[in-house]
């Protein structure tokens, strides 16, 4: 190479150079070497060694091609340029020195080669004998000029002795003739001429590869051919075009008219196929040219051997992909076979070529020969195939080549060995050169020939001494076959011919009887003893004639020599393996049994669980950091480089040929330990171990370039795992780049392997960050729609998809698919509009049912896990079915079936299409009816078994857990084969029904996509690990975890928040109308069905709200956000919730309303009262003002007052005031626990005293409260119990107290029902599952009972004497005395009052009505303003909340505060939000902005209000009853206040009304001021609606605690089905220890329903019960094992932390906690939450 030439003699270059520096920079320039800007900065240099060496840098930045010129361009201008630094290729010789091409190494090229001279003297007499004649192209038609002809073979001659030396360009950038670019430009294939056609383009998936229409146009051809070909159709080569004829068209044809039988046969234009095979490999690239000749050959189309002038290119690269099997008769009776590369298979060859003009069709008479006698097949192109009889424009010139295989059946194989078969298009005359190299490799060759001439004669004299035979195959004529056979006889003794080397066929003669005359001379031929030769000695023939291989390029070569140096050390796979490639194996294996042992915990026998993780923990860390000691191996050394280093297009070939050799090799090892297999097998007394080694040796003895990969995997997950253990620094990486590289391979098309077969395991890490380049690469646009396919071995799953998609899965006996491999095809961007995805992903997986893993412990475990994951994965799943009764099916059903039902867990559900291979009968789908309706039922019976082993108790079908339906989703298509192998071509019934299979496929994809969004790489990703991590765990119902199901959940928990505090917020703000509105009426508004019509508003209000809501959820299940369909199964919970919470509400809401009447009727006779004894201190106030004005002298001030004093005192005592009847509310209390508990007899009851007033003390728990019975049997566990009962007991005085403290905040009087409901209430509780698993005494239940309800009547008699208080007539009159006196004052001197009694309504009415209102608003606002502010996050979902609490305990780490947080769960969130509140308004500021919003919103209505009636005649009485009517949902104003305002006042309503409107401004100004002063905890504690109570709420929950570790459920919505916590605790911090030793106990319930182990509780009575069936007691729970080994590090952290701390709390010993722990960090711990809660 150039490049290598320039980089190894660099400085002797630049010292060569630096004799004229400037003239070679002048000169690179001029040829467009470098830039202009390049060359203007490099020749303002000064230091011409820095010129010179920026030069060569830049020149070997532009490649291979400018290095030679460049080196070339040196040597023209310096004839004395060392040896060593000219271009490669520059010492050969030729006949006009021109020059060996870089990129061919052609040997004895040179006009000493005496095959070249034979050549060229054969021309010379040719030429001299038909100088002045004219010559036809017989080929097809058309005529030719002797001329044309010459220049033809001088153009040969040419090239065949270097004079016109094939230039780089040549290689890459083609120059073809005037007629080749003619042709090219016909069939729209003219700018494919450089840019070649690729794979990649191909492969590409659009509408156009989905469509069957004929070509319509020349430049459908090409694309046509294609997709057929890689779809295996066996009509890819029919060139005929169609013509559409208008629908509508009516034209009526006379059957009669001639012109009728003709217009069909006129096609119009016509090609010839091999023309547009010819154009399709002219214009492709050489990966392309190879898949399309696999193809082809599966097709048992006939290949290309040699490519027509001008290439002239012998096509070695493009048949190294085949390999067929085959069985010569030889190796009939041992049933043995060869499986061999086509170019390595030595066999005869016979070629058939034509001389001058023939009636008989050749490449037809080979048709017949290969063809079965039951089965005809056209190998090659014949003039009576469509488009066959178009004249050749391209293709005259082209060598084909086709084999003939054996199958070891004596009776209907043609031939009993292998032979191939060449056939020359075109005349030998005018292709010598051909005819030249088919002479040197054949065994015999056939030449077809009709009438002989003299110069034919004397140029076939030329092959005297040839070493092959010569057949000559003659088509009588007539009188002209005597010339013919005149020459012939004189022919025969030259070429050592005998007369049955001359076959004659006659025109009038059968031609089956000369096929089969025909045969017998083959077979003949090849049962003598004669000359073999392979494809790849074929090619140095050709090379020695002068005639270019497609592997003379030097990226080719390049790609080779890389490969070579791996495959030259390869001399025992096995040993190889072990040796070069260490990293996997043993190693490997054991890794990925530690791997999952960590997740299963099978062998943990009696060591706890967490020391037993601790253990494998460090053997995984210890095994990675084995694998990290290795060194890099010679081979995988020289593979990175082969990958890292070369360019693409050499990494491509690279990597080809090392598939190539190691295949190869793969090959040649399995069919020697195959023979030797069945040796021993066959031999008398065979060892059983023996066959056992041999057995795992053929298991074992494959090797392909994904174990090369495979290894860079573990080097990068081992360098990957020192890092995280801070045994590497993230500096010191040596492998960071390799995920880049597999990216790129990925991105060109190369399968990754996806789970290792070998280990079957899940490199994770290396797929992550592979997977995570490529979508870096991408740019981000990722999405993908995911197919794969499952099915038992060898029942052509790789065989679909690669027809299906064009794709190279390995389908080979040697190299079948093991494990799961991914291929990415990109979609053509006008149909990623339609599918809403950029690719597709299709994973092809190893076959279940695998024989060589029957054997296994593990193979239904293996097989399990394979269908589990990737069903998980796919969005289609193909279920490849090769047969037409799915009965022999079920265990891989069952396989299929269990895990689709695990998908439906995850809320995955993809569609899944039953494949029935081997299916011919054109009425299989219909004749199969009963069949799919019994597989159906198969299906479904399987599902609900499947469901009982899941531990799933519901009834579901198949259609359930999967999209299925049995008349869409069957296909039925025929065999792959047309007949017996080796020599059958591919089914056309098989090619058709994979394309409908496809195109049906695809239309899913279209319509599914607008109800499912496709995955992205990264979501990929995150399924793969969720994936693989459940299916780990074995129990995968109960352990699938997934980050992207995480946070939908979490996404629609938060939204569904939202959607609740709406709905709660507008009902609460209702309340607080209703409660206004009922505050506002008189008692017989109250008492004449108030509640029923509220009853009814309420209910309307609700039903709107519930429906809001499920509508908001449907809204939302149907929007297009991402991964909704894995939460689908969550719909349901959460519209249960939407109905719970409307249940909810209405009770709130009529509790409340029923609390309001209650009050208001409670107030009502104190109303009564008042008002008269109001109206009797009115008359009397008027009575004194009369007899004050009647007095002559006017009374001073003091005076006055003196009067009003004098007769308010004498007033109240002739009142003879009624007082309200004091109750004794501790009796009251009393006498309803006594009627209570009578059912339980007195006795218990006698012994305790009355209620009465006394100090609050503890509620302690005694032993006699649990049965005697249960302290005798469970002394171990007695604690426990105790424990228990007291946190249940004291969670349910908590809610007793909360109750009465609702109740007394109404400042209502105490109603008996209250006592009543608290009794109601506490004998619920005790009934419940919680109680009762204690086994309580009667004893219990009644101290219980005592101690709440005595703590009740104490709250109760306080609230009854508070309402006494505040009611008390004389109380309320002394109120009113101040305004009365006011008032008399003012109406005594005859003031203009209308000022000062606006002000008085202001302040006694007005003022206090709207304090009450912000009371009863503001808790409302404040909850609504957090839950919209930038906190709101925090309080959006349960698990947010966890997080953020959890985060901030970590940063402040006090030990009160973890105990408060485990132990005392609900009161510390209490406090927590209180707290938060307090901080959130600390500045107070933002308070004040809520407390004006609302005063101002009922501020601006009072004064619509008023200025609506200010104008309207009536008494100022009137108007203000207007004004309370009007604002009586929002005000509640006193109307003891009122009465006083109205007192003999006379001031206008206008006034009045502008009076009061201009002092309501300053009213809220005065509350708010008064507001700030006040602290907001004061201000807080006021609100009736307590805002840190409804925001509790919220992320309370449903309050339930794991049974174990205690951690709180997170569960979105109020009516969840299942309880579940992202991360769980060490059971030690939830009191559980050892009962024997005391000691706490550090295992995780998450890693222990994983294990063996067992517990024992108050559930089990006792007994002892595995953790893994904790479900049959705690059904409710779903306890998922960690997601990952670091999960649950937070909790460990705090554990180890504070181990001794938590024992003295706990009265028990500290842990015995792993070593691991003690090395946990701060940081580490946060990662852990931060991972569990998706908070990354």
């Amino acid at each position: 190479m150039a490049l290598e030439t320039i980089r190894r003699g660099r400085e002797k270059l630049i010292a060569f150079i630096q004799q004229a520096p400037d003239l070679i920079l002048d000169d690179t320039a001029a040829q467009g070497f470098i830039s202009r800007a390049d060359y203007e900065a490099l020749n303002n240099l000064a230091d011409s060694k820095e010129k010179i060496r920026k030069l060569l840098v830049e020149v070997q930045l532009k490649g291979e091609l400018v290095c030679h010129q460049f080196l070339e361009g040196i040597r023209s201008l310096f004839p004395d340029l060392p040896a060593d630094l000219w271009p490669p290729g520059s010492a050969c010789s030729d006949l006009k020195q021109g020059g060996c091409s870089p990129d061919r190494d052609l040997v004895n090229s040179g006009p000493e080669n005496p095959k070249v001279e034979a050549v060229k003297v054969t021309y010379d007499l040719f030429a001299k004998d038909s100088k002045d004649k004219e010559s036809e192209n017989v080929s097809g038609g058309q005529e030719s000029s002797q001329e044309a002809m010459e220049t033809d073979i001088f153009n040969e001659l040419e090239n065949l002795s270097g004079e016109q030396e094939p230039s780089p360009v040549v290689m890459e950038t083609e120059i073809f003739d005037e007629g080749v670019k003619n042709f090219l430009m016909k069939l729209g294939l003219h700018e494919r001429s450089g840019r070649k056609l690729t794979m990649g383009e191909i492969l590409e998936i659009s509408s156009e590869s989905l469509t069957t229409l004929a070509p319509q146009t020349l430049e459908d051809l090409p694309w046509h051919f294609l997709r057929k070909l890689m779809a295996l159709s066996g009509t890819a080569r029919n060139t005929d075009l169609v013509h559409w004829k208008e629908e509508d068209s009516k034209e009526e044809v006379d059957i009669d008219n001639d012109w009728f039988f003709l217009r069909e046969m006129d096609s119009g234009v016509s090609v010839n196929p091999l023309d547009v095979l010819c154009a399709v490999l002219f214009c492709s690239d050489s990966f392309l040219q190879q898949e399309i000749f696999l193809k082809m050959s599966m097709c048992q189309f006939a290949l290309p051997l040699i490519l027509p002038p001008p290439k002239c290119t012998f096509m070695l690269w493009a048949l190294r992909d085949i390999v067929r099997k085959w069985r010569p008769h030889c190796l009939a009776e041992k049933r043995g076979f060869r499986e061999e590369s086509l170019v390595r298979t030595r066999v005869p060859t016979l070629s058939f070529v034509r001389m001058g003009r023939s009636s008989l069709s050749k490449s037809r008479l080979l048709n017949e020969v290969l063809s079965s006698p039951q089965q005809h097949h056209d190998f090659f192109i014949h003039r009576d195939m469509e488009g066959g009889s178009a004249p050749r424009e391209i293709s005259e010139g082209l060598v084909e080549i086709s084999w003939y295989f054996p199958g070891g059946r004596e009776h209907s194989d043609l031939f009993p060995e292998p032979v191939a078969i060449t056939n020359l298009r075109g005349d030998i005359e005018s292709h010598w050169l051909q005819f030249s190299f088919l002479t040197e490799v054949s065994s015999a060759v056939f030449i077809i020939v009709e009438n002989m001439s003299d110069k034919q004669y004397d140029l076939l004299a030329t092959l005297q001494g040839s070493a092959s035979k010569y057949y000559f195959i003659l088509n009588v004529d007539g009188e002209k076959s005597k010339e013919t056979f005149r020459l012939l006889s004189k022919l025969t003794p030259l070429l050592s011919m005998t007369k049955s080397q001359i076959l004659v066929k006659e025109k009038n003669k059968n031609t089956t009887e000369f096929v089969k005359k025909f045969r017998s001379t083959v077979r003949n031929i090849i049962n003598s003893p004669l000359k073999v030769i392979s494809v790849e000695e074929m090619a140095k023939v050709s090379q020695e004639l002068g005639i270019q291989t497609d592997e003379d390029t030097t990226v080719c070569q390049n790609g080779t020599l890389h490969a070579n140096e791996i495959i030259e050390e390869i001399e025992d796979v096995v040993a190889y393996k072990r040796d070069m490639l260490k990293l996997q194996g043993d190693l490997w294996r054991n890794l990925a049994k530690v791997e999952k042992e960590l997740c299963r915990m099978k062998r943990q026998a009696g060591t706890p669980a967490e020391d037993y993780k601790a253990q494998l923990r460090e053997k995984l860390i210890a095994l990675r950091s084995q694998q990290n000691q290795c060194d890099l191996t010679n081979g995988t050394t020289k593979f990175i480089n082969g990958i890292q280093h070369l360019r693409p297009e050499e990494k491509c070939y690279f990597l080809k040929w090392l598939k190539f050799k190691l295949d190869c090799a793969a090959r040649a090892n399995l069919s020697k330990l195959r023979e030797e297999y069945k040796e021993r097998y066959h031999a008398t007394g065979n060892d059983p171990q023996q066959l056992a080694q041999l057995d795992k040796l053929i298991s074992t003895s494959s090797l392909g370039v994904e174990h090369f990969m495979r290894e860079l995997g573990q080097f990068y997950e081992a360098e990957y795992m020192m890092v995280k253990e801070g045994q590497i620094s993230e500096e010191g990486r040596q492998f960071v780049h390799l995920p880049n590289i597999a990216a790129d391979l990925m991105l060109e098309g190369f399968p990754m392997e996806l789970i290792d077969g070998d280990a079957s395991n899940i490199p994770l890490q290396w797929i992550t960050d592979v997977m995570t380049a490529l979508h870096s690469k991408l740019g981000g646009k990722s999405r993908m729609k995911v197919l794969t396919v499952l099915g038992v071995q060898s029942t052509g799953k790789s065989t679909l998809l690669n027809t299906m998609f064009g794709l190279q899965f390995a389908v080979s006996s040697g190299r079948c698919t093991r494990g799961a491999f991914m291929t990415l095809l990109k979609v053509s961007e006008n149909f990623q509009r339609e599918l809403r995805c950029d690719f597709i992903l299709v994973i092809d997986t190893e076959g279940l049912k695998a024989p060589e893993l029957a054997k296994l412990e593990d193979s239904y475990e293996h097989d399990n896990e394979l269908a589990t994951l990737v069903i998980g994965l796919s969005d289609i799943t193909l279920v490849n079915l090769a047969m037409e009764n799915a009965t022999e099916m079920k265990d891989i059903l069952q396989i299929v079936v269990h895990a689709f039902l695990r998908m439906e867990e995850t809320g995955h559900k993809p569609n899944c299409q039953f494949v029935h291979q081997n299916v011919s009968d054109v009425s299989a789908h219909d004749q199969n009816m009963r069949d799919r309706k019994r597989l159906l039922e198969q299906l479904n019976e399987m599902t609900r078994a499947a469901a009982r082993m899941e531990n799933q108790f519901r009834e579901v079908s198949f259609s359930d857990i999967m999209d299925y339906s049995p008349e869409k989703h069957n296909w039925y298509i025929p065999g792959l084969w047309h007949g017996v192998p080796p020599m059958a071509p591919v089914n056309m019934g098989y090619s058709e029904g994979v394309l409908e299979l496809k195109r049906s496929l695809f239309e899913f994809m279209r319509t599914c996509s607008q109800n499912r969004r496709s995955k992205n790489i990264p979501q990929f990703v995150e399924w793969v690990r969720s994936l693989w991590n459940a299916v780990k765990h074995e129990n995968f119902i109960f352990s699938f975890r997934n980050s992207l199901v995480a946070d939908a959940y979490n996404q629609l928990s938060v939204k569904y928040s939202e959607w609740e505090w709406d709905f709660q917020k507008e009902m609460h703000l209702w309340v607080s109308k209703a409660e206004a509105t009922i505050q506002n009426q008189s008692l017989e508004d109250v008492e004449s069905g108030a509640l029923d019509k509220l009853r009814l508003e309420a209910d309307q209000k609700l039903q709107d709200g519930q429906r809001k809501i499920v509508q908001c959820i449907q809204n939302y299940f149907e929007s297009d956000r991402e991964s909704l369909h894995l939460i689908e199964k969550y719909r349901e919970d959460f519209i249960r919730s939407a109905k719970g919470l409307r249940e909810q509400l209405e009770s709130y809401c009529m509790n409340k309303c029923q609390q309001a009447i209650l009050i208001r009727k409670g107030k009502s006779k104190i109303d009564s009262l008042q008002a008269r004894y109001v109206k009797t201190m009115e008359g009397k106030v008027n009575k004194l003002l009369e007899e004050c004005k009647k007095k002559k002298c006017e009374l001073n001030t003091v005076e006055l007052e003196r009067e009003f004093e004098k007769m308010w005192k004498e007033s109240l005592e002739e009142l003879s005031l009624s007082n309200l009847i004091h109750r004794d509310i501790y009796a009251d209390v009393h006498l309803q626990l006594r009627k209570d508990l009578e059912i339980r007899g007195n006795q218990h009851f006698q012994k305790l005293p009355c209620f009465s007033a006394r100090p609050r003390h503890p509620w302690i728990i005694k032993d006699c409260y649990l049965e005697k019975s249960l302290t005798r049997t469970l002394k171990g566990l007695f604690k426990d119990y105790m424990k228990e009962l007291e946190e249940y007991t004291s969670s349910l005085i908590s809610v007793c107290e909360s109750y009465v403290t609702e109740k007394v905040s109404t400042k209502g009087d105490y109603d008996e029902t209250y006592s009543r409901e608290l009794l109601r209430l506490i004998s619920e509780r005790l009934r419940e599952k919680d109680f009762q698993k204690l086994h309580t005494t009667i004893c219990f239940e009644v101290d219980l009972k005592y101690f709440i309800l005595g703590e009740a009547a104490n709250a109760f008699q306080k609230m009854h004497i508070e309402f006494f208080e505040a009611n008390n007539p004389r109380r309320c009159l002394e109120k009113l005395k101040p305004q009365y006196l006011s008032t008399f004052r003012d109406l005594y001197y005859e003031k203009d009052v209308c000022q000062k009694r606006a002000r008085d309504f202001c302040n006694l009415c007005l003022k206090p009505a709207l304090v009450d209102h912000l009371h009863k608003r503001l808790g409302i606002e404040i909850v609504d303003d957090l839950l919209s502010s930038g906190q709101s996050l925090q309080y959006g979902s349960r698990s947010f909340f966890q997080f953020t609490v959890q985060k901030k305990l970590l940063e402040e780490q006090e030990f009160n505060d973890y105990v408060n947080y485990i132990n005392r769960y609900e009161r510390f969130v209490k406090s927590w939000i209180h707290g938060h509140l307090l901080d959130h308004y600390r500045q107070r500021e933002g308070l004040a902005v809520l407390e004006r919003g609302i005063l101002s919103t009922v501020g601006k209505k009072a004064k619509g209000v008023l200025e609506r009636y200010e104008n309207e005649t009536g008494t100022l009485a009137e108007f203000l009853e207007h004004f309370c009517q009007e604002m009586s949902e929002e005000l509640v104003i006193s109307k003891d206040s009122l009465i006083v305002i109205l007192f003999n006042n006379t001031a206008n309503t206008g006034s009045f009304s502008a009076e009061v409107q201009a002092c309501i401004p300053k009213v809220i100004e005065d509350i708010l001021s008064e507001n700030f002063k006040m602290s907001v905890e004061a201000i807080l504690s006021n609100l009736p609606f307590k805002p840190q109570d409804e925001i509790f709420k919220r992320v309370f929950g449903c309050g339930k605690q794991c049974p174990f570790c205690k951690v709180p459920c997170e569960a979105g919505g109020s009516s969840h089905q299942e309880h579940f916590a992202s991360i769980h605790r060490p059971e030690g911090l939830g009191r559980y220890r050892d009962h024997e030793t005391n000691i706490l106990v550090y295992s995780l319930c998450s890693s222990s329903v994983s294990s063996t182990a067992q517990f024992r509780n108050v559930d089990t009575a006792g007994a002892w019960h595995p953790y893994k069936e904790y479900r049959q007691l705690y059904p409710e729970w779903r306890i998922q094992p960690d997601p990952s080994i670091t999960a649950s590090d937070y909790w460990k952290f705090v554990f180890k932390k504070f181990n001794q701390q938590f024992a003295k709390e706990y009265g028990a010993l500290p842990a015995n906690l792993p070593e691991d722990w003690e090395r946990l960090t701060k940081q580490q711990a946060l990662e852990s939450i931060q991972e569990a809660f998706n908070m990354k």
